[in-house]
């Protein structure tokens, strides 16, 4: 998980050939940078690698609970999901080698519910090995 971590915080500061922005950007109104992108793009493969990307790039967190046992908790692990991403979008803006989004935020963040909910259904069904 550390390796995975790494890449997609390489990704985040400095993947698909980003470059520093020349001003502190924040987009803090939910899903209206994200549909006016989706507007603005000609490709479809390009909107859906950046909307879906920011999904299931996030979801393995949602597998934390396996290392982490406190974590098999949803709120706990949400909690402090966000407060990582936070700071991760904060040091986006701060050193400009990316926006500060919420939709960046609310999407990643979804990712990884949808992570907690498909080990939870693994879990559930999964026949136990103790007799």
């Amino acid at each position: 998980m550390p390796f995975y971590a790494i890449f997609l915080l390489y990704l985040m500061f400095f993947g698909f050939g980003r470059t520093q922005y020349e001003a502190n950007i924040v987009r803090l109104l939910p899903m209206i940078s994200t549909f006016s992108f989706a507007k603005e793009t000609i490709l479809w493969k390009t909107i859906v690698i950046n909307i879906f990307g920011n999904i299931l790039l996030f979801m393995p967190f949602g597998f934390l609970g396996i290392v982490f046992p406190k974590l098999n908790n949803f709120k706990l692990l949400i909690i402090n999901f966000l407060s990582a991403i936070i700071m991760i979008e904060s040091l986006q803006y701060f050193t400009r080698l990316g926006v500060f989004d919420i939709d960046d935020v609310i999407l990643n963040t979804l990712g990884v519910a949808i992570g907690f909910w498909i080990y939870k259904f693994f879990k559930f069904y999964t026949p136990s090995t103790n007799n």
